[in-house]
């Protein structure tokens, strides 16, 4: 076999933060395989055929993606943010496991990108300074109450909390619940960021105490961080500085 696979990560949004490495495996690429938006942002060039497919059949892009480098072409999977952060990788090897063996022998690589969680967190300052967890929202492919149950964990836990897919059309309360959630357990006002579009032109940063947060502050292009009882907020001209100090007193 000489064909290969790639799995790549665009970064948040701006082409300034791809990476070398992945631009790279984009110019020597004969198939990009990804969800529309994501394929979008990869130049058209004689050569490189672009498969699009839509959201939700990340097992079905897969497939054609692995059947692609089989047949001896240089694929690129490209997520957004990195590929290993709710994105294609953890799908390409779900695939990969339950397929034909073959699979298990083609050039594959996994090439890290920087996730929407780390842009948002440095554009706020340093809210993920010390201990930290990220979770998905998205009830699509887990039960809400495991969602619950690891909010509280991570609730009584304190730890900083990063949300990926806070809120959608198609689950527009999911978010409004994990507020109440939060609220009730925390009852504090630690600070929230919301941060939209990170690193494009139509980028929102908003910081806001916890009991005023509400659901509609998000959205499938938000990426929400909620601090720890730590995390501190240096207030100055223009947007505030939030980060979560190093240490813990004993």
């Amino acid at each position: 076999m000489t064909g290969s696979l790639v799995i790549a990560g665009l970064g948040p949004g701006s082409d300034a933060l791809v990476t070398p490495e992945v631009s790279a495996a984009l110019a020597r690429a004969s198939d990009v395989v990804g969800y529309i938006p994501y394929v979008a942002r990869v130049a058209a060039r004689p050569g490189l055929t672009l498969h699009a497919s839509d959201n939700r059949v990340e097992i079905d892009r897969a497939r054609q993606a692995l059947g692609l480098a089989r047949d001896g072409r240089r694929v690129v999977v490209v997520s957004s943010g990195d590929p290993g952060v709710f994105a294609m990788a953890s799908a390409v090897f779900e695939t990969i496991e339950a397929g034909p063996p073959a699979w298990r022998d083609l050039d594959i690589r996994v090439l890290p990108g920087i996730t929407a969680m780390l842009a948002a967190a440095a554009r706020a300052g340093a809210p993920l300074g010390h201990d930290f967890c990220a979770i998905n929202l998205s009830d699509n492919l887990k039960p809400w109450g495991l969602i619950e149950r690891r909010l509280r964990l991570a609730a009584k836990a304190d730890f900083a909390m990063a949300f990926y897919n806070p809120r959608s059309r198609s689950r527009p309360d999911g978010f409004a619940r994990t507020l109440d959630i939060l609220n009730d357990a925390c009852r504090d006002t630690r600070p929230v960021i919301f941060a939209r579009a990170v690193s494009t032109a139509r980028e929102q940063i908003r910081v806001v105490p916890l009991p005023e947060a509400r659901a509609d502050m998000a959205d499938m292009r938000t990426v929400v961080i909620v601090g720890s009882s730590a995390t501190r907020i240096i207030a100055r001209a223009g947007a505030p500085f939030v980060y979560t100090p190093r240490s813990v007193p004993a």
